[in-house]
């Protein structure tokens, strides 16, 4: 008899039509991969920074691809005039809250100053930062020097964005944040050191305040993403300090910025925003670039 009743009640009805409904999938995990196959479609991607878990959740649902956990957070957070003064355990700390919300972007924790001085302390500080904190990447600033270390990371699993044209952790020697490569020596440097970095391994590259059209060159040049930022419209994708997207950096704007908070009234829109006009094309305009 139990048998029989058991048969029974899970015998199919022929009034009953049964419909299946899987759990959404969730996007896709960004990757190394992904990135240079939008290169390969000539399809524009987005890089913000973020340090903590309420934005990182925000803008990964709004589209960005990449977070990058940048030591910008030393003048945008901690209220130096400098990266200087930021350590790998602060930027362990903010990868760890980056990290533990975001489902779809790829997340790069910068490495910070002198934190790979050497192949042995970047490697050390570099699995920190990916096995403590959850980065799937690192970035580092600096030329021909660094290719060494950007050839140890790469060879034993870790992605690279290398970092080239202004870089805010040579404030001290440099004197000041202003455009690099207008000179034809410097230029032609720093396009030998794109193609030496994609050499040694690194998986994408940034620019930071360059000429537009030296940016156009190196991007068209390389086989890796490029990254600008006061790079010009021609690079395959773009970043922005998200403080200074939102206009609430305590310090100046820098020229490159826009704000888009002030146009849409909302985080999320705004982020949305910067996402759109960086696919279309939109952003940076020639405003936001360098000659």
């Amino acid at each position: 008899m139990p048998d029989q009743i058991g048969t029974a009640l899970f015998k199919p009805c022929p009034h009953i039509t049964v419909i299946m409904s899987a759990t959404p999938k969730a996007s896709s995990k960004v990757t190394v991969t992904t990135l240079h196959k939008f290169k390969q479609a000539g399809e524009k991607f987005t890089m913000l920074t973020a340090y903590d878990a309420s934005f990182a959740g925000l803008i990964d649902r709004a589209g960005v691809d990449i977070i990058l956990v940048g030591d910008s957070l030393g003048m945008v957070v901690q209220g130096h005039d400098t990266t200087i003064p930021v350590t790998v355990d602060h930027i362990l700390y903010h990868t760890q809250c980056v990290a533990r919300v975001v489902d779809r972007a790829m997340v790069i924790a910068d490495m910070p100053f002198m934190s790979f001085a050497d192949v042995p302390r970047a490697l050390d500080n570099a699995t920190r930062l990916m096995q403590a904190g959850g980065a799937r990447a690192v970035k580092l600033e600096g030329g021909g020097h660094v290719i060494p270390v950007v050839e140890a990371l790469a060879k034993h699993g870790i992605p690279v964005c290398a970092h080239l044209g202004l870089q805010p952790q040579y404030i001290n020697k440099i004197g000041s944040y202003r455009v690099q490569g207008r000179e034809r020596d410097a230029a032609r440097l720093m396009l030998e050191e794109a193609h030496a970095m994609q050499n040694a391994g690194a998986d994408m590259l940034l620019m930071e305040c360059i000429p537009a059209g030296l940016a156009k060159q190196i991007t068209e040049a390389v086989s890796i993403p490029t990254i600008g930022i006061g790079a010009g419209a021609a690079c395959d994708a773009q970043v922005l300090v998200l403080y200074d997207l939102l206009g609430i950096s305590h310090g100046r704007i820098p020229k490159f910025a826009k704000n888009y908070l002030s146009q849409t009234g909302n985080i999320e829109a705004a982020v949305k925003a910067y996402v759109a006009e960086v696919k279309s094309g939109q952003f940076p305009a020639a405003e936001h670039s360098f000659e």
